[in-house]
């Protein structure tokens, strides 16, 4: 039986559509390649998440004598955390509100199997256009 460990890290200032990108990026790699591609990867959003990796990574060290090179990543998630609404100030006495949306990062950790390895990453569907009949 494997033992799935967890970090999280809450109201990061960065929207969660953002974040998702990056998430879905580290999704079934191992945790050593997640964190090398986390370290080099030229999006905002990525060094906040690599910390939430490290975190996972290190309970998973310190609270269930786990290996980094045993592990691999396998959940991440962006969830949307509360709104915070600022006022924007437009012409002619009129105001907009700007959203400042805020993301729940959340990251699992698991030992890969001995006999499987590393469970491959999710893929988008791939979509078929059939030939016409004629």
């Amino acid at each position: 039986m494997t033992m799935e460990v967890r970090a999280s890290a809450k109201f990061q200032r960065f929207s969660p559509r953002k974040a998702r990108l990056v998430t879905d990026l580290i999704t079934g790699k191992s945790a050593e390649d997640a964190i090398a591609m986390l370290e080099n990867l030229p999006k905002g959003t990525a060094l906040p998440i690599g910390r939430v990796v490290r975190s996972a990574v290190a309970n998973a060290e310190n609270n269930y004598n786990m290996t980094l090179e045993n592990l691999y990543v396998k959940r991440a998630i962006a969830d949307e955390g509360p709104r915070m609404k600022r006022i924007w100030m437009r012409g002619r006495g009129r105001r907009d509100t700007k959203l400042r949306r805020t993301s729940h990062i959340t990251v699992i950790v698991d030992e890969t199997t001995t006999t499987g390895g590393l469970r491959p990453p999710r893929t988008p569907r791939q979509t078929t256009t059939r030939k016409k009949e004629q």
